[in-house]
């Protein structure tokens, strides 16, 4: 299978252009960060001319989009730069995946919710708070307009071993703190699933090999507030816990809103795929051997 990846520098599409080489014939996508892994092309998907030859002339059979400006604040701060990357940038590449007749997975966010309910399900109703939200979710409607094949893979607080695109993770930047004896302050009042990269990469292959359509969340199996999955990183690191003090949303002053709680139901993708989504513990035990191999 010919497979096209967007953002392929990144901490998602690094790790599915990784592991997609040893079946699938990888053409990595991205424009600030050099992709590792597959063909590699800088590429600014807010150019409509440059994403249209790009297609045209690799003619992929399936495109990952999994490029973002995923940075909440500084999309509420600039938001012509979010429009242009998270919305203009989705609908160069569903156009061109339109043209081209090529299946298209997209990859959006828990943040197209307003947090107030919590465990949502692929059938409720969105309704974003922040404008990354916001953007997203002009992706998925223009996808949903423009699309009769494709899929829409929503996730939540994707971690990782390794740190891409020039930066880190919350995992990583947490065990970091803690491997150097430092004190750190996490909220208690903001809920999700948080996700490991190669247990998503894999449900999102599975789902390009088998060109299933529709919404899934893809996110990991747990849901848990941010103090506590900090408290499962640093017991599963065998780091001192001790370090990690609650604290809450109002003590911080972010230029954008988070949902209280954002966590994704994810039954469907339980039952549909055979890469099912992983309880926390687990993802995190294999984030911890990934770093020790």
């Amino acid at each position: 299978m010919k497979l096209l990846i967007t953002g392929a520098g990144g901490l998602l599409g690094s790790k599915l252009a990784k592991t997609a080489l040893a079946n699938h014939e990888v053409y990595s996508l991205d424009y600030q960060h050099p992709p590792k892994y597959g063909s590699p092309l800088l590429l600014d998907i807010s150019d409509e001319e440059r994403v249209n030859g790009a297609f045209k002339r690799i003619k992929p059979d399936v495109a990952i989009h999994a490029a973002a400006l995923t940075d909440v604040d500084l999309c509420e701060t600039n938001k012509h730069l979010a429009w242009k990357i998270n919305a203009l940038g989705t609908m160069n590449i569903a156009n061109a995946c339109k043209r081209e007749e090529t299946f298209l997975i997209y990859i959006s966010t828990d943040y197209v919710f307003d947090g107030e309910k919590g465990f949502y399900q692929e059938t409720d109703h969105p309704a974003p708070i922040d404008y990354y939200g916001a953007t997203k979710l002009e992706g998925e409607e223009h996808i949903q307009k423009t699309l009769e094949r494709y899929c829409i893979g929503r996730t939540s607080v994707v971690y990782g071993s390794t740190p891409a695109a020039g930066k880190t993770n919350f995992a990583l930047w947490l065990v970091d703190k803690l491997k150097e004896n430092q004190k750190v302050r996490i909220v208690t009042d903001q809920w999700n699933s948080p996700t490991l990269n190669t247990n998503l990469a894999r449900m999102i292959l599975e789902i390009a090999e088998r060109h299933l359509t529709g919404t899934f969340h893809l996110a990991g199996a747990t849901r848990i507030n941010r103090f506590d999955f900090s408290k499962h990183i640093a017991q599963t690191f065998k780091l001192n816990a001790d370090l990690i003090n609650p604290a809450s949303s109002e003590e911080f002053e972010w230029p954008a809103r988070r949902p209280k709680d954002s966590s994704l139901n994810t039954a469907k993708a339980q039952t549909t795929l055979q890469n099912k989504p992983l309880e926390i513990d687990q993802a995190i035990r294999e984030m911890k051997e990934e770093i020790e191999s």
